[in-house]
């Protein structure tokens, strides 16, 4: 673009911005609309998405001409960096999530019923009862790992046993729950 042409759309920019003057805003929405959409399109946006947003950008040239100073830029660059600030508004609208209120983690739990808590009471008694019968060793391992939240390395450091001796013992605890467990229930 020479300095005419920058001229030539600083003057319809300035009578639109003054006269609300339709064919100056025709001249510029001929010219700048397809450049627009040809650069949001580049920038990844679909051709629906980059129509909606060159109409954006001409309803600010025609309600907000008067903000637009020749002496601080081009038109064709205040139009395309609004079109570039809109077009991230726009990514950001879109990148945030949208809260669905239908979504299963952020329902509450059923309610519990009363045959329902006394099962889990049962279950819970009977695990408790079966790790009160593994060796001491394996018992304070597994509330090590399970309770305290420690890993197979702290438990050994904490310990002073050998790390494989440590998942040995976890290892032999589970399997005696599981026999005493299998009982239990069958």
């Amino acid at each position: 673009m020479d300095a005419a042409e920058r001229q030539r759309f600083a003057a319809l920019a300035k009578a639109v911005a003054n006269d609300r003057d339709q064919q100056a805003f025709s001249i510029l929405f001929d010219y700048f609309a397809p450049r627009l959409k040809a650069w949001l399109m580049r920038q990844r946006m679909t051709s629906g998405e980059a129509e909606e947003l060159v109409q954006e950008i001409m309803i600010v040239l025609w309600h907000k001409a008067d903000l637009y100073d020749a002496t601080r830029s081009s038109l064709s660059t205040w139009l395309f960096r609004i079109a570039r600030n809109r077009r991230i508004d726009m990514q950001r609208r879109a990148n945030t999530r949208i809260f669905d209120e239908t979504d299963p983690a952020l329902q509450p739990p059923a309610d519990i019923g009363a045959e329902e808590i006394i099962a889990n009471d049962d279950r819970d008694a009977k695990i408790r009862a079966a790790v009160g019968q593994l060796p001491e060793e394996q018992r304070d391992m597994l509330r090590a790992a399970f309770f305290l939240g420690q890993s197979h390395s702290e438990i050994a450091e904490s310990t002073g046993l050998p790390l494989g001796t440590v998942k040995s013992r976890i290892r032999l605890a589970f399997g005696k729950l599981r026999k005493v467990l299998e009982r239990e229930i069958a």
